[in-house]
This record gives C-alpha cells, structure tokens and sequence, in this order.
C-alpha cells in the first residue's frame, strides 16, 4: 500500500497516505488492485510441500513442533527446518509426500518433474531453547512460538466478508487449475498469475477496469490461443457486467510463457504472504504462514485475528474491520489488541476490543483449542488464500466460522 504515516486520534493510530504515494482506503472513489499466484507458481510448490510436512506431523502427534522451509529450482527441491514430535516422518517419508505435492499440482515437465527431480532433506531437531520458552511448566502456560504482530480484516465486499479485488483474483485461478486438471482447459500448464484491478465507487466496487493473466502453456500455442482459453474463465468469474475494457484485458503480455514453475524461477517457501491473505487492502505484519506448526503465533494469531475481525462484520458491528494482535515469544497472553473499524463501527472500538477478549480467549494455547488447529488441515491452505474459503467438517479453515456473532450481539444489545 505504499509509503504510510500514522496518523493519531482517538481511539488510536490509524493508517493514512503519505505523500509518496499509496491507496488511500477512506476515500470513496478509486481504483484498487490485487494479484493471486496459482499452486504451480513456483513460491505455492513451497508453501504446498512445507505444509504437507506440517500435516505429516500432525497426524502421528498433534503437539509436534514443526517449522518447515522448501527451495525449489531446475529439477531440484531442498527441504530444511526443525521438528519435534512424539513419532517419527522419517526422511523417506518426507520425500514422498514431497513428489506426491508436486504431481498432485500437475509438474511432469523435462526440467521440474515430479519423479524425477532430486529431493534433498535436511530437517534437524528443534532448539531446546525455543522448546523451554514455548511448552507449558509449572505454572506457566504455554507460550507463544514466536514475537511478532499479526492482523486480522473482514469487510461487506464480498459474500464471504473478504476484499473484491484477492477474492476475484483467487477464484479466476481456482477455476483455471480444475479445468486444467480435468482436461477442459488444453495446454495450459500449473504456473499462472491473475492481477485484478476493480473501480470503487462510493467506497463499493463496481466493475473492473483491467485485468491480467499470465499463464504458463504449450509450445504450441499462440498468445491469442491462451487469450480466448482464459477469457470464458474471467467472464463467469466477474459479476455480470464487470468485465474491463478489451483493450484492458491483458493476457500473456510478453507474447509467450512456456518455460514456467522452479525450470524458470526458484521458489521458496513463504514469499507469496500479501497473496495468502488480503491483497494488500489490509495491513501484515510480516509472517508467513505456512511450513509452520499452530504454536507459531505467525499463523495462528493471523487466522485468529481472521476470525474475530469476520464475525465482528458478520454480526453487523462494523462494515469494516481490521485487528492487530502482538505478541512476545514465550508469553501466554497478547500483549495488545487494537480493532480499526475506520468510522463504519456502531460501537466504539475499545468496546469491542473488550467484550471480543471475553468471549474469546487469545493467548496462543486459548486460539489453538478455540479454533481446533492442532489437526493435519494445512495443505489445502497454500494456494488461493488462507481466507475467504468455506469451513469444513474436519476443522478445516475454522477460522472462517462465524459461531461467535450471536455472542457478540449479545454483548452489545444486539438483535
């Protein structure tokens, strides 16, 4: 969001736009733009392995400790991080679900091919000193895995409380990898971006004033060939009568995209954090998420603040909200929570910060129970966003719940 000031008035700091540049949100006309990246993007192949790990660790001991990091390149993909669980992955275990990951995505190519690439694992055992500052003893409970802030919005964009332009920029991809992986979309290969730009209009948006796709093919496909693949897909994406200008819908700009995934650009696990959550129409504090096991405040606080800020909007306090929650490695409580419902709130924001702390409890073990994260559910995050997907029956994305909007009505006086 470019260059930012904080700007100070009650009840606390809020963002506004520096000189140099930016989107400023408390306008009520512009133009706004979010990218989504899909699963064979090389960064994504990362994040998919690195939380497979985290699922394999999980399932033999739901405390296990696990911070997996993944490179991939030319043929080559390098594993390396700490772990710590009651059972053992073994290194050949860990290869496995690594090449599996990667032909699930759909990677068979001369220079990044599923079978035939060199898998390189180097997990070692976690610190003893992290350990003691993160486990619960005596009277202390357990800590948080990790110092660092982390943020949580909702907003009455879409149907799913989350911003236009990452939603539409993530569903144009969702659609692109199930036709390809079913055979309705030939010659389209794994690795493919979108980029969404919408026109707001009363501080709504309205319609898309340009949109981009590139997307990795066949040798034998022009780029007018990949155009009219996609466009079909971008129409019934867009809500009837959003599509952009003909001369704005651009698809492979530079003309040809055939050598694509880690044979044209390394990946690394974690790089793809602005993707993961709100397209840059909210703040981050920083942290990836994935590799990494629910002590690790980077995520579960992320997908904590997700939820609060979701069910806030969801029971109609507030349009527009975001939550900033902080934290100390080794300490059991957040040091602060800070809610911005940027002058759509029916209640003052120290109000609700409250009564959201009495109803949900947000030291790191109190989020973990709250939203059940110790479970293998994390694969089927890394790609097409953390947020803004529908909560499933074994606790996947329970973050998206919103079983605390009647006590949050309650607490209110709300009907």
């Amino acid at each position: 969001m470019g260059d930012q000031l904080l700007e100070f008035s009650a009840p606390g700091p809020r963002l506004c736009n520096a000189s140099l540049g930016g989107t400023d949100l408390s306008r009520s006309n512009y133009l706004f733009t979010s990218e989504s990246v899909s699963e064979g993007h090389p960064d994504k192949i990362c994040d998919r392995v690195s939380d497979e790990i985290v699922d394999a660790y999980l399932a033999i001991d739901p405390e296990s400790r696990v911070a997996c990091e993944t490179l991939v390149t030319t043929n080559l993909v390098v594993l390396a991080g700490e772990t710590r669980c009651s059972g053992e992955v073994s290194p050949a275990r860990v290869e496995e679900l690594a090449r599996a990951a990667i032909k699930d995505i759909g990677y068979d190519q001369d220079n990044f091919h599923w079978e035939k690439s060199e898998v390189q694992v180097h997990l070692h055992p976690q610190s003893a000193h992290i350990a003691q500052g993160v486990d619960a003893a005596g009277n202390k409970d357990e800590g948080a895995g990790d110092q660092g802030i982390m943020f949580g919005y909702a907003c009455t964009e879409t149907d799913v409380l989350m911003p236009a332009p990452i939603h539409l920029s993530h569903k144009i991809l969702e659609v692109m990898a199930t036709k390809r992986k079913n055979g309705t979309l030939p010659g389209i290969g794994p690795d493919n971006k979108s980029q969404v730009t919408l026109q707001y209009e009363n501080g709504k948006p309205v319609r898309a004033t340009s949109i981009v796709v590139s997307s990795q093919h066949d040798e034998g496909l022009t780029q007018d060939d990949v155009r009219e693949l996609v466009r079909p897909i971008v129409e019934d994406v867009l809500p009837d009568g959003w599509m952009c200008p003909e001369d704005e819908f651009y698809v492979n700009p530079t003309g040809k995209f055939v050598i694509g995934g880690p044979d044209g650009d390394a990946g690394l696990t974690g790089r793809k954090i602005i993707v993961d959550t709100y397209g840059g129409a909210a703040p981050h504090g920083g942290g990836a998420f994935s590799g990494k096991d629910p002590t690790k405040v980077d995520r579960s606080a992320a997908y904590a603040g997700r939820y609060c800020a979701k069910n806030i909007v969801a029971a109609g306090l507030a349009d527009k909200c975001t939550i900033q929650l902080a934290y100390a490695i080794g300490v059991s409580k957040p040091l602060s929570v800070y809610i911005d419902t940027y002058g759509t709130g029916k209640v003052h924001e120290d109000e609700i910060a409250e009564k959201l702390q009495q109803i949900v409890d947000l030291s790191p073990r109190g989020i973990r129970e709250h939203l059940g994260l110790n479970r293998p559910i994390y694969a089927r995050t890394s790609a097409y966003g953390h947020f803004g997907r529908a909560p499933e029956d074994d606790g996947g994305f329970s973050w998206e719940r919103t079983d605390i909007v009647d006590d949050l009505k309650a607490a209110f006086g709300a009907n």
